[in-house]
């Protein structure tokens, strides 16, 4: 009796010695981590990542302030006047471009992934391409080739004996629908790669079960994988209606008047900038509530595999009508979305080079280079010291901080470039003043209309980007590489430096692939925050299209496109390894 009493408790005792998971984060006696590191380390990486947090989010912070607080209040004639045009633009815009990507980007995935199709390698990667290729420069293209006086109408009139436009039909492209299509054949990549991942981390076992319970292919993709796959689906939904939101480019050059169009008229038409606060304001709320319908949306719902079994997808085998059915899907938004714009802008680079190729090219691209190349520094350098900073302090109240200032990339470009603009002149404002009162000098402007604003702007619109590269890079080390450093005397600067360093490199690089690629493609913000007679690829190319000149800009256009290739083929890449069990495991 005594020894029955006895072994349940040594057994309650064991598991909880084998199974307890040292935390290096904190001390044998469970106090935080900060206790075994010196007082003033541990200010350095808690004080260090509350600033930088703080600093991130200082510019959504200002746009809400003088929005509530304006120095001449004209909402109440924005709110009956432009403002239900605005928001109405929008809704129709974001509702188009929610259901094209939907459709492009799902249908796609399903076919990639499930499917046997000729070229499907090729096509795993190429569906990826149109994301290289900024929505704007899509706009111009199309609307060179499909306009009056453009080679397609050009063609029809030649073939059919045509005189005049009153002999025939031909669809608008710079309307509202043409935006929809042009932002869907941009956005829809969104989607697709993180449907593609949800179905390729998918158990084949319960696609499986519903074949043998008599599903057809189609209604098992309607009834498992596809509701499986919905919170995927639906975040990559998200970011492209976000997108969408941040659209300048396109909207402006078809005269589609938007929220992110309301802030320009506002700010540059009528001076006002609290009513651009107000209307920027406005954007913001529809982001958030983009955010909070689809958590509330699947707030009862949970999406798990029943089994850690994956073997290799079977792909399904498709009849003559349903195989070219599926090259269609996957041929189309490539061609259209990338090759015909590609194309396009080869032909014009190549006749136009000597136009193209000038001293002004090469300044506008190293103003691009530099520009994007210091906020990637930037953006990844914070984002690492704030990472590094919450494994050392997982503590709740610097996780909020954190996750504060990744909320910038929700953030149109417009909406941010307000938020820099105004505590930046005001600061510049205040200090000239006070130099001028006390030692008969001014000051000029040392923050606002500078460089440094553009790389600040960017800095904080990309960091969400580079901080979840790196989050996640970091989150693979393993807790026991910190206890040993630990016990060798390691301090948190060396440990970072020596041992997280090499082994989250990787991450680091793809963080700031990221970055740069956004930064070179950046138009909103770039257009409102640029100093005097300073232009990057990106806002020479919205110029020289604006004014109908593309073939002189196309160069320039290519360029960008030319660099937004290198992460399509690093996020493809990724894709493909992301199934449970790749490399032969089953």
């Amino acid at each position: 009796m005594n020894n029955a009493c006895h072994t349940p408790k040594d057994e309650d005792i064991r598991p909880a010695a084998v199974t307890e998971t040292f935390d290096p984060m904190r001390t044998p006696s469970g106090n935080p981590a900060m206790r075994w590191l010196p007082r003033g380390q541990s200010a350095v990486w808690l004080i260090g990542a509350f600033v930088i947090a703080m600093m991130v989010a200082a510019p959504i912070i200002a746009v809400a302030y003088l929005a509530f607080f304006p120095t001449e209040n004209i909402w109440p004639h924005l709110a009956s006047t432009m403002l239900p045009r605005y928001v109405k633009n929008t809704a129709v815009l974001m509702l188009g471009v929610g259901v094209g990507v939907t459709l492009l980007g799902v249908s796609s995935a399903w076919v990639v992934t499930m499917c046997k199709l000729p070229g499907k390698r090729f096509f795993e990667w190429a569906m990826l391409l149109p994301m290289a290729v900024p929505a704007y420069i899509v706009a111009y293209v199309y609307t060179d080739l499909l306009e009056y006086a453009g080679p397609v109408q050009r063609l029809l009139r030649d073939i059919f004996g045509w005189s005049s436009a009153a002999d025939y039909w031909f669809p608008d492209i710079r309307t509202k629908g043409g935006a929809i299509l042009v932002l869907s054949l941009t956005l829809y990549p969104y989607v697709y790669m993180l449907a593609r991942a949800a179905f390729l981390a998918q158990s084949i076992c319960v696609i499986e079960a519903a074949r043998v319970l008599g599903r057809s292919a189609w209604s098992s993709f309607v009834t498992v994988a596809l509701p499986l796959a919905r919170p995927a689906i639906v975040v990559g939904v998200v970011i492209a209606l976000m997108e969408t939101l941040n659209d300048f480019g396109t909207i402006d050059f078809f005269a589609v008047h938007t929220l992110t169009a309301g802030v320009f008229n506002v700010w540059l038409g009528m001076g006002n900038a609290g009513g651009a606060a107000q209307i920027a304001l406005t954007m913001l709320a529809v982001v958030i509530a983009l955010l909070v319908i689809e958590r509330y949306s699947r707030r009862r719902q949970r999406f798990h595999d029943t089994t850690n079994r994956y073997q290799e997808l079977p792909g399904y085998d498709l009849g003559p009508m349903a195989k070219t059915g599926a090259l269609a899907i996957c041929i189309l938004p490539i061609v259209l979305g990338f090759v015909v714009p590609s194309m396009v802008l080869i032909y014009y680079s190549v006749g136009y080079f000597d136009q193209s190729w000038t001293a002004d090219f090469f300044e506008f691209a190293g103003n691009s280079l530099v520009v994007s190349g210091l906020a990637t520094a930037l953006a990844v350098g914070c984002a690492l010291f704030m990472a590094y900073a919450l494994r050392l302090f997982p503590q709740p109240f610097l996780k909020f901080f954190v996750r504060l200032s990744s909320v910038g990339y929700a953030v149109p470009g417009a909406v941010l470039a307000i938020g820099v603009l105004i505590p930046f002149a005001r600061f510049d404002n205040a200090l000239d003043a006070v130099m001028r009162d006390t030692f008969g000098i001014s000051t000029g402007l040392l923050l606002s209309g500078t460089v440094f604003a553009l790389v600040f702007a960017y800095a904080v619109r990309f960091m969400a980007v580079s901080y979840g590269s790196i989050e996640a890079a970091l989150g693979k080390v393993r807790p026991s590489m910190d206890d040993a450093a630990r016990t060798l005397g390691e301090s948190p600067w060396g440990t970072l430096k020596r041992i997280h360093f090499p082994m989250v490199r990787g991450g680091i690089l793809a963080a700031s692939v990221l970055v740069f690629v956004d930064g070179m493609k950046e138009l909103p913000a770039t257009l409102i925050l640029r100093p005097f007679n300073f232009d990057t690829l990106a806002t020479h190319v919205y110029q020289f299209a604006k004014d109908e000149m593309i073939e002189q800009a196309a160069l320039g256009a290519l360029t960008i496109v030319l660099v937004g290739v290198v992460p399509v083929i690093m996020l493809s890449r990724a894709i493909s390894k992301s199934r449970p069990g790749h490399g032969g495991e089953s």
